[in-house]
């Protein structure tokens, strides 16, 4: 245990040493282009110098001070300086244009806006990666601005409207001259609001923090057919207050994921064909492994899910905008869901390196393909 310990040290320690290594590298090589740039306008200037006294001598323009080497000195030193002050002045004024626009572009972002881009330079080197990491950084920050904004917007909507429902029904439930009955009928639906909100919370939550991880933890290898029956078995109530039927063709699929992620893929889905479902209706759901040659000339092995309904189905507007936070294609169910449930499925599935398409019919069905590399 001691030395995989030490081992793990070890590998931290070289891996840090590499970033360090990189950033010292980026470093160096700023320092050698300055370094070079500077010398660069010493040995131009010096040259310049050396041919115009060249050119004087052989026009004998310098007469008697071409012997006064102290002279000669001087007025080489004394050029060296004007034209190097000169060169210096022109070429920095284009060497630096870029950095100037980046420390002018810094400004207006620090005012909030984020859509100013930095031209780039077409020259290879450190320069360019910099200004062009600028304008991708620029680009996220005017991204996370319009999610922001957006998800305030949307989110207080949301979590205002059980709100005033919860505090309307309260108010109800003062009057003494209340029937019983009522009564019973306002808490329980203060009731079914709280836990909609509660649910609301913990799908933002869960959401946000997969929206800023890229890296998938506590991966294993586990049974995946097994895994959505016993998804389908914990939503028994809801499907058997409905009569609804599954058809079931799961074949064994072993997959290498996190088991309580995925989980939330099978419930959200499952739950929505429940929920979508007429009664007295049919779900089925499928589980196959599939294999292909790719273009490198090795198997690829996915893992395949469908899940199809007999439900309402979905016009085309709809399929477009099912998988965007808060959307709710059928206002008359907006009060059992919050349009986070889909967002979810599909960041869940990105992470794991997976895609979602979905067909559906007006009226009839709807199908969820899901796609997981294996």
């Amino acid at each position: 245990m001691k030395e995989l310990k030490k081992s793990k040290k070890n590998k931290k320690s070289i891996s840090i040493d590499c970033d360090e290594l990189q950033e010292f590298h980026d470093y160096a090589s700023l320092n050698i282009v300055a370094v070079i740039f500077v010398f660069s306008i010493m040995v131009s200037a010096s040259v310049i110098a050396w041919f115009s006294i060249f050119v004087m001598d052989r026009f004998n323009m310098l007469g008697r001070i071409r012997h006064s080497l102290m002279f000669l000195q001087s007025v080489m030193f004394m050029a060296s300086v004007i034209l190097g002050t000169v060169i210096a002045y022109f070429a920095s004024k284009k060497f630096l244009k870029p950095l100037n626009n980046m420390i002018k572009a810094t400004k207006i972002i620090a005012k909030g806006n984020f859509k100013v881009k930095v031209p780039e330079v077409s020259n290879p080197g450190v320069l360019r990666e910099l200004l062009e990491s600028f304008n991708k950084m620029t680009e996220e920050l005017g991204g996370i601005e319009i999610f922001r904004n957006d998800f305030i917007n949307n989110f207080s909507h949301e979590f205002k409207t059980p709100i005033v429902s919860i505090k309307g029904f309260a108010k109800q439930l003062k009057q003494d001259s209340l029937p019983k009955e009522q009564q019973r009928e306002y808490i329980e639906i203060i009731i079914k609001e709280c836990e909609r909100l509660s649910a609301m919370s913990s799908k933002v939550l869960l959401l946000t923090k997969l929206e800023n991880q890229q890296i998938i933890t506590d991966k294993k290898d586990y049974s995946l057919d097994e895994q959505i029956r016993n998804c389908i078995l914990l939503l028994e109530k809801q499907w058997d207050k409905k009569n609804i039927t599954f058809n079931v063709e799961l074949a064994p699929a072993v997959f290498n994921g996190n088991e309580e992620m995925l989980s939330h893929v099978w419930l959200n889905l499952l739950d929505n064909a429940i929920k979508y479902s007429r009664e007295n209706g049919e779900i089925a759901v499928s589980c196959r492994e599939t294999r292909k040659v790719n273009a490198a000339g090795g198997i690829e092995k996915t893992t395949e899910v469908k899940i199809t309904d007999s439900g309402i189905g979905m016009d085309e507007n709809t399929l477009k905008h099912i998988f965007e936070k808060f959307y709710q294609g059928d206002p008359a169910r907006s009060d059992s869901g919050n349009g986070l449930g889909l967002p979810l499925v599909k960041r869940i599935i990105e992470l794991c390196g997976g895609r979602i398409s979905v067909q559906s019919e007006k009226d009839k069905s709807t199908s969820f393909y899901i796609y997981l590399p294996n």
